[in-house]
């Protein structure tokens, strides 16, 4: 582990961005909290007059901003791949989701379901890991009726003060934490 903090990583690779950026370009696009350096300055290249000007600007942005993609200084998320990162995430406190959050109001998540891939007891609770490889743990002493196996349907959902529900197959609820 390098220590750094993963928000960290993408300040210093936008810092890298707005130094790689078209030079001697105002700034005549509005700019917008939050957007990322190396877009403002392409969106930049709107306001020059000169058609060649404007021409050789956007050629430069666009070229800078391929290299960083290439490079991974920077990333294009669309609203789909937010959506997917919200599902995967489901279940972990998370500190802010905010970047996966522009535009149109997220869908408020409640539940997933799934298919689990391998179930199992550990200290005598279940353990259900899911075919998105997410691994939820049972927390109370409920005993399940069926025993889950490969295949078994799960939904999961939100409970009271931060905690889950996990619905195996339809048996009664267990209250469950996700651990991986």
């Amino acid at each position: 582990m390098t220590g750094f903090w993963p928000g960290a990583r993408l300040s210093l690779a936008l810092a890298g961005a707005c130094a790689l950026a078209p030079q001697g370009v105002q700034a005549q696009s509005p700019t917008v909290p939050g957007r990322a350096a190396i877009l403002q300055s392409l969106l930049d290249c709107r306001g020059l007059s000169d058609d060649a000007a404007r021409l050789a600007c956007y050629d430069q942005a666009a070229g800078v901003m391929d290299q960083a993609e290439a490079k991974g200084d920077i990333v294009v998320v669309d609203r789909e791949q937010a959506r997917t990162v919200r599902r995967q995430t489901f279940g972990f406190t998370m500190p802010s989701m905010a970047l996966f959050e522009r535009g149109v109001a997220p869908e408020e998540m409640d539940n997933i379901t799934g298919v689990a891939k391998r179930a199992y007891q550990a200290d005598g609770k279940w353990v259900i890991e899911l075919e998105d490889g997410a691994v939820w743990q049972q927390t109370d002493t409920e005993v399940v009726g069926r025993r889950p196996r490969a295949g078994t349907k799960v939904e999961i959902r939100k409970a009271s003060l931060g905690s889950y529900f996990m619905n195996l197959d339809g048996q009664r609820a267990v209250r469950a934490k996700r651990v991986q």
